[in-house]
This record gives C-alpha cells, structure tokens and sequence, in this order.
C-alpha cells in the first residue's frame, strides 16, 4: 500500500507548500517543478500538475514570477514537443496578471515554447491563443499578445495571416497607450516575418501611424524600428517611406523622440547607404549634435566618428567639423564624454608623415600657452575626428596644441584618458613631436597629486621606453622609476617593481645591472619599512629577469641581510622571497654534462650555506607568520635539492 502511495507524496508536498504562509516555501516548490514532474512521471505531470498551476495564478508576484521561467523549459517533462500544447494554458493565465515582470516573462516562455511546437499545433493551439489575448478585455492580455505575433504568423494559412495583420494592426490603434506601446516596440520583430508584399502595403501603414500617435512613448519606440524595418525595405523604399520620417522626428517636440532618433540614426544610415545619408541625413544629424537638450547630444556625439565615416572628407569638414568645435566647449560633461568614448580609438588614422613635419617648436609653444582647458572630453572628439578626416596640416597644426594640452587639465579624469591612449598618440605624432611636447608633460604627471594618474603612466613607461629608446629614456625617465619605488600609495610602489622588470625585459641585464639594480640595493636600507618591502618586491620580481648568476651574486646577499630586520612584516617577507629565489638559482641556460656535478655541488652550497640557514633562523622567530613562511621556504629547498 506504501508503495501506491509514495508517487502522490510530491504533489502533495508542492500543494501543501503552495498554500503556505510562508512566501520562500512556495518559491522553493515552484523552482522544484522539475524534480515533481520527474517523480511524477509524464502523464500525471499533464493531468494533475499543469492543471493544478492553471489554477494557482492568484499568488505574489515573486512566485508567479518563477512560475512563467520554469514552464518555459518544461516541454521535456510533459513529454516532448507533442504535447507542448498542455503548457499554453498556464502561461496564458500568466499573460494576464498586472505585473509587468510576470506577464513579460510569461511572453518569453510562450515564445520559446511556440519556436518548438509543430507547425499544426501552432495553427490549432497557438494562434487560437495569441487571438485570445488579442481579445481581451482587460489590457495587460492584449499587451502580451503583441509578443507573440511573430511566433504565430509564419505557420499560419494565408487566411489566418490576413487575420493576424489585421488584429495587430488594430493593436496599433488601441485606446490604451500601453497596449499601441507594446505594439509599436514589437513591430519590427513581427515585420520580420510578414511577406515583402504585405510589408510595404500594410506594415508600413502601420508604423506611419504609430508614427503620429500623441504619446511620445509610442513615437520613441516607433523610432527603434526605424533599423530594423529599413534592413527588411530595399533601399530605394527605405529611402521614400522612412527617412522622411526621421528627418521630421529629428525636429519632433519630444526630446525623448529626437533622442531616439539620434540613438538609431547610425544603423538607419548603414542600411539606406551612403549616398542618401550625404544627401538627406546630413542636416537632420547636425540640428541632432546642435539639440537644446543634452541627453539628444549625447547621442549624437555617440555616433559621431561612425556618421563621418560613411560622409566625404569635405562632407564632414563642412558639416560636422563645426558641430564638433561647438560640443567642445559644451557645458555638459556628459556630451563630453560621450564624444571621448568613440573618439579616441581613432587616432592612429591620423597619418603622422602626411599630417605633422617639423612642427615640433610650434607645437611645443602651443601646448604649454593653451589655456582653455574646461573640456576635456570634446577636445579630444576635436582632434580625433580631425585626424580621422583632415588631411591639411594647418587644420592639424590648429588641433593637435588641444590634444596635448589635455595632458594639462584640471581634472584627474581628463589626464587618465588621455594617458590611456598615449600608445595611439605616438602614432598620430611621431617620436619627435613626442620627445619634445608630450614628455615633459609626462614626466609633470608622474608627480600628479592623484595616485591614478600617477599609476595609468607608470603602466605606459615600458612602452614609452620602447619608442624612446634606452639613451633618452636614461636622461629623462630613469630618476622617475626609482622614485615611484618610494611613492606613499602601495598600488603605485606594487607597479614601480613591475615596471622595472619590464624595462629590464625591454633593455637587457646588462642595462638593469647598471642603470636599476645598483639603485635598487641603495634603497634596501631605507628606514621606512614599507619601502624596504617594496625592494624585496622588487628583487623578487627582477631576480628571473636577471639569472641565477646575478641572484645568487647581488640579490640574495639583499635578502639575507633583511632577514635580520626588527619589522615582522619584513622577515616573512623575506622568507616568501627566499622561496621564490630557490628556483631561479636553480637554473643555467646550458649545462654540459661534465659539469652537472659542479652545477649541482653549487646549488647545494648556495642553498645550504645561504638560504637554508637563513630560513632555519626564520622558523625560529617569534611571529607565527615569519615561522610559517620559514618553514614553507624550507621544504621548497628540500623539493629543489631532491630534483636536481
């Protein structure tokens, strides 16, 4: 008798759960969906289940919620695509409720459910109900059915397809706002699946329509299709049927609209070409980079590089150019912003040995006597977009000074972009301009009272070095690396002894052992023990760069001697730098075989007579933590002696 019973005992439980008080005990039946479909088996899931949360739609929004995801992938426990049908009925239910979140998740899992059902069971179950919704009475079900049309319709008849288009065009029409909103937003997916025919005959009247709806929430969201119905027109229709339509919307008295408008302009232009943007667009983008709001500016000046790619050079210098120069004293910082996150990537365009020659004095002079510095961002829109499109040097002589003289603004944020795309400026300026105008701005920031500045240009020095070379990187950044080894700021300090290693990589040990290693012992016995750790640091990370003969020979006699250090912090960082260094005294770039006795009889003497006592005196110490670090060091020599 148990054994009959046992199958009932998860349904039981999930109702038993359902109707609890407790809200997080429906929630965890509702997620368990899966597990009780599987113990009860395919059939019982269809007859008793579905049925059962048909009827429990009358819960907190949080349960119905899970409820609509977790049917949505439930086809497999119903027993396969043919009988996803049984699902319809709840999600339907859930189509209707009041909130927003529900009735969306609900039209998601119903998508998902019709992309899988057979194409009869799409015209006998899933049309009947996309009708169904379409009909209702109250709005949030006419809502939803907007979401389905495009599920529905490509497996319809040709007489239910005339149907379909009808009723989402009266959608179109309907008395609710909310009801023509969602229409207009899913119009372009349903457009994707309506014949060519039908789409310029009654698609398009369609979205004239909405197109001249009072509420500008449903002109916006009508403008969203703009691409996505212009990609399904042939250009010639997109040009006669659309673009008038944006060209009015750019004038729209909603800000929202034109905002939109400018938001969606880019992909419009990709799909009518490039010849109906010269000739049309152009104006209707100038009055949007011209706009009295800002929000509308922003995303226009989003688009800005993208729009002058696809116009002429001359196009761009007479039209959007000015826009440019205008944005660049903008009071917004956001317009600003927006115009440095296109723009500043494009740089390298700029053809140094066309555009800069022997400008270097000019340029040096204008760089320092700039003195509007308020607008970081559209500046450098400016320049980039003059890189990008002006070829003549003398619009680059009047531009590049701005470009350079960010490197000087006020705000930190301003010189941390800038920074961050130095790389791009080198090839836009050559390394003589760059010697001689951007450098010592440079070498002013790696003093700038903000410790991110100070960090993005340590993070640029290698590269910086590399384009420079090792003789005026010497005269002219070399003092700066030391210096940054003793900065205030840990993050800075971490990334100076990194930087070293880099630039030991770039130049070669022979450089690192006259230019950084000498430099580096010197600040060992800094009387500030923050600093003494950063040459450790440092020493750690130099030492695989330098070799197992310059460790062992300058390095490791540094580490030895701060084993003795009174600070805590420095002798079990002592110990972890130890362990690192056993094996990189390790390793030989060739060891002929006659010598491997020798090699190994070394090893064992550098260990035995130098970091293993060092260590030994270490686990002894008094602080748990040098002990623990000591002793960790200690069997890592016992590894590498073992090994070798």
């Amino acid at each position: 008798m148990s054994t009959v019973e046992e199958p009932l005992y998860p349904i039981a439980l999930l109702i038993d759960e359902l109707k609890n008080d407790d809200i997080q005990l429906r929630l965890n039946s509702i997620r368990r969906l899966s597990t009780i479909a599987r113990a009860l088996g395919e059939e019982r899931t269809r007859k008793e289940l579905i049925p059962f949360l048909s009827e429990n739609n009358d819960d907190d929004d949080e349960v119905l919620l899970a409820m609509a995801e977790e049917l949505g992938v439930f086809i497999p426990y119903v027993g396969g695509v043919e009988h996803a049908r049984v699902l319809l009925a709840p999600l339907e239910t859930l189509c209707t409720v009041e909130e927003t979140c529900v009735r969306d998740k609900a039209v998601k899992s119903l998508c998902r459910i019709g992309s899988q059902m057979k194409e009869n069971d799409l015209v006998d179950w899933f049309v009947p109900l996309v009708k169904r919704l379409a009909a209702g009475e109250w709005f949030t079900a006419r809502v939803s059915a907007c979401g389905l049309f495009h599920i529905a319709y490509p497996s319809a008849p040709e007489m239910l397809k005339t149907e379909l288009r009808s009723i989402y065009s009266q959608l179109c029409q309907d008395d609710m706002p909310m009801v023509r909103r969602s229409a207009a937003s899913n119009l372009g997916k349903f457009a994707a699946t309506v014949e060519n025919a039908h789409l310029k005959a009654e698609i398009m009247q369609i979205f004239n329509n909405l197109t001249q709806d009072d509420q500008d929430s449903i002109r916006l969201l009508a403008v969203e299709g703009f691409a996505a119905l212009g990609k399904l027109l042939e250009p010639q229709d997109c040009v006669a049927h659309i673009i008038p339509v944006i060209v009015n919307f750019s004038q729209d008295k909603s800000w929202r609209v034109r905002y939109m408008v400018a938001n969606q302009l880019y992909e419009l232009c990709e799909a009518v070409g490039p010849q109906p943007t010269r000739t049309v667009l152009v104006p209707a983008y100038v009055r949007l980079l011209r706009d009295n709001e800002a929000e509308v500016r922003i995303a226009a000046a989003g688009k800005v590089t993208k729009f002058s790619q696809i116009l002429s050079p001359e196009l761009a210098t007479h039209h959007i150019l000015p826009c440019v120069k205008e944005l660049s004293s903008d009071s917004s910082q956001h317009v600003r912003s927006a115009l440095a996150s296109v723009i500043m990537g494009m740089a390298p365009v700029l053809g140094k040995d066309k555009r800069v020659q022997a400008r270097g004095t000019n340029i040096n002079y204008l760089l320092w006597d700039w003195t509007d510095r308020r607008s970081f961002h559209s500046v450098v829109v400016v320049i980039t977009v003059v890189s990008m499109f002006m070829l003549d040097d003398a619009t680059i002589e009047q531009l590049l000074p701005i470009y350079l003289s960010l490197l000087k603004d006020e705000f930190p944020d301003v010189r941390l972009n800038i920074i961050s795309k130095l790389d791009q400026v080198n090839q836009v300026v050559g390394i003589d301009l760059l010697s001689q105008s951007l450098l010592p701005a440079i070498v002013e920031l790696a003093e700038d009272r903000h410790w991110r500045v100070r960090l993005a240009i340590i993070e640029y020095i290698p590269l910086l070095a590399s384009q420079l070379g090792v003789g005026f990187f010497d005269d002219k950044l070399g003092i700066l690396c030391m210096q940054w080894l003793q900065d205030k700021v840990y993050s800075i300090r971490d990334a100076a002894a990194n930087n070293l290693m880099r630039l030991a990589e770039e130049f070669g040990r022979d450089w690192a052992m006259e230019h950084i290693i000498p430099q580096v012992l010197e600040m060992a016995n800094s009387p500030h023990y923050l600093y003494r750790m950063t040459i450790l640091r440092s020493i750690s990370i130099l030492a695989p760069v330098m070799g197992s003969e310059i460790t062992c020979s300058k390095l490791l006699p540094v580490v030895v001697n701060a084993s003795k250090d009174r600070v805590a912090n420095i002798k079990f960082n002592v110990a972890k730098v130890l362990q690192s260094l056993v094996p990189i005294v390790d390793k030989s770039v060739s060891i002929p075989i006659s010598n491997i006795l020798d090699h190994l009889f070394q090893l064992v003497r550098v260990a035995e007579k130098t970091i293993y006592p060092c260590l030994v005196e270490l686990s002894e110490d008094s602080d748990v933590d040098v002990r623990y670090f000591a002793n960790q060091g200690l069997q890592s020599i016992n590894h590498a002696t073992m090994s070798s």
